[in-house]
């Protein structure tokens, strides 16, 4: 039986969709164009293309399916993700290009890979709140996040001289925090019945871990000068390092603190990245393969720890229901690749008076994103609770039913 507030949604959702989209379609008419260079752009092309695939493979599949693991929500799961994703990109590219341009908005597939990067991060803060939000409060998150960290690379670069790799690459921490933020404010009383997985939808999840351990290294790499010789491809043999390390000592620390020695699927799949999101966050100064995998070693030991016990405490201590658990997937190794930047750095200062000054600015950036991935979580949460919105019902949480037509075991999808 449909939920009773299922025909409101429809006056909400595709109202703002088609605004929204119509609203790209004329700012996309009048204040963009196509970048094309000639010879050089064909090169340029052929260079760059293989890497955004590689990219929206990430975006699209590797997270779509990610957040498949929940029985009765694989449907939203992935296809909200597709929608979310799009909607964030194509507003991504605007701003972007207000950033960089004070003419018209070149298009490349530069600006795509970024926006997509961009994008990335609001698909982690949703993790968190998976499953207890409607579609309209998802695309508000999606526009407003998005706003937020594009301003967030706009003042580490104009005021710290951050390099754009790292003021992107901080994507993890302030998705992480800001999806913290959102969940602590849009508390729900649980426990939740619907929020089970079984061995179908967690397979389907761990398909999305594939997609994300596999192309990840371009993930790392594509924003990497590639002007010094040598250097993506340091960036590509690191990242698959670190992501190497990650998955085999993920595995182990799974198994050893399960209570009945078992490896945990979910448990896994959540843990397997942290070594090349770590590593992403300090791609700039990683130079030798032993580096990548003490970085890689350390984030999934600190991931699977913040997994297991974490979680549960976020929630009893601070009644902060962290659906995919985004803290130790992507929050803790980010923050561990923060602190091995900062250290590698040091280490190779031979100037003290340079290594404070890094140091300072190092943690202004930090101080910054944390700051403002936390006060734009704090506004968009305490927006997404007007009934404007019409928030999911508790007992319609993680349930597909209440915004999809599904097949049930008693009448067929014709009827």
């Amino acid at each position: 039986m449909a939920p009773r507030y299922t025909p409101s949604m429809r006056s909400r959702l595709a109202p703002m969709l088609l605004f929204l989209q119509l609203g790209f379609i004329v700012i996309f008419a009048f204040y963009t164009e196509i970048q094309s260079r000639g010879n050089d752009y064909g090169k340029t092309f052929s260079n760059i293309y293989p890497e955004f695939q590689d990219v929206n493979v990430i975006v699209i599949l590797g997270f779509g399916f990610l957040c498949t693991f929940l029985v009765r929500y694989s449907f939203s799961a992935s296809a909200f993700n597709l929608l979310v994703a799009v909607m964030a990109t194509q507003l991504a590219i605007i701003l972007n290009g207000i950033e960089y341009n004070r003419g018209k908005i070149r298009l490349d597939l530069r600006s795509l890979v970024e926006a997509e990067m961009c994008t990335a991060s609001v698909l982690i803060s949703i993790g968190a709140v998976l499953g207890k939000t409607n579609p309209v409060q998802l695309i508000l998150i999606a526009l407003l996040e998005v706003s937020g960290f594009i301003l967030n690379k706009w003042v580490l670069q104009t005021l710290l001289r951050v390099w754009l790799l790292n003021s992107i690459m901080v994507l993890h921490i302030f998705g992480a925090f800001f999806g913290l933020m959102l969940t602590w404010i849009l508390h729900r009383k649980g426990p939740f019945e619907k929020e089970k997985f079984d061995h179908k939808t967690g397979l389907f999840s761990m398909l999305g871990t594939v997609f994300l351990w596999m192309f990840w290294p371009s993930f790392n790499s594509v924003l990497v000068d590639d002007g010094t010789p040598g250097r993506k491809l340091g960036a590509v043999c690191s990242t698959y390092l670190a992501l190497a390390v990650s998955a085999v000592t993920a595995a182990a620390v799974s198994m050893l603190s399960s209570p009945k020695g078992k490896l945990n699927l979910i448990h896994m799949q959540s843990c397997i990245l942290a070594g090349g999101i770590a590593v992403g966050v300090s791609m700039s100064v990683v130079h030798q393969p032993w580096e990548a995998m003490t970085i890689g070693f350390t984030a999934a030991v600190v991931s699977s720890i913040g997994y297991r016990y974490l979680k549960i405490h976020m929630l009893f201590a601070f009644d902060c229901h962290d659906t995919c658990a985004v803290l130790s997937t992507h929050g803790l190794p980010g923050l561990l690749g923060w602190v091995a930047h900062l250290l590698l750095k040091i280490k190779d200062c031979d100037d003290h008076t340079m290594a404070i000054r890094f140091a300072v600015f190092h943690i202004c950036s930090l101080l910054i994103t944390i700051t403002l991935s936390l006060s734009m979580g704090i506004i968009t949460g305490l927006l997404l609770k007007w009934n404007l919105w019409r928030p999911t019902q508790d007992k319609k949480c993680f349930d597909d039913q209440a915004f999809w037509e599904v097949c049930n075991l008693l009448y067929s999808c014709l009827h």
